[in-house]
């Protein structure tokens, strides 16, 4: 069994930034050697999140159109300067974990891994990544 968790730092450009990490979730799995397991990525902090869907253009766009109107900026919130930004986190999650078979990730034809800002300013992120499962070196190789 192995066990491998790294760190990534990620700069991003503030509220709504999607960046696919999906390539570089994969190269921690290289980094492993990990043949058949699990993916956690993990972002901490109460304002930002992990999600999978479509790395599309229009598609990115929709997903910010609807945060946008599920949770809107101006609202009778209470918590000080980006109380949008930690209810958006609260329904997206910080999390997920993704099947590893073959040295692959197995997401779906069109599935990617973001990296979601919801705060209000650039923040410099750090994505957890952890790989448990069975190796892909065999002894005496």
């Amino acid at each position: 069994m192995v066990v491998y968790a790294r760190d990534v730092p990620i700069s991003t450009a503030g509220e709504l930034d999607f960046q696919d990490i999906t390539e570089l979730v994969a190269s921690v799995i290289t980094e492993a050697k990990v043949r058949t397991g699990t993916a956690t990525v993990f972002v901490p902090g109460a304002t930002s999140a992990i999600v999978l869907n479509e790395n599309d253009p229009a598609a990115v766009e929709d997903f910010k159109a609807a945060i946008e109107r599920l949770v809107p900026k101006k609202a009778n919130y209470k918590h000080g300067e980006n109380p949008q930004s930690h209810v958006r986190s609260l329904m997206l999650g910080p999390s997920c974990t993704i099947p590893v078979r073959d040295d692959r990730l197995q997401l779906g034809t069109w599935q990617s891994i973001f990296l979601v800002e919801l705060d209000v300013r650039p923040r410099k992120r750090k994505v957890s990544i952890t790989i448990i499962g069975t190796s892909s070196v065999h002894e005496g190789d």
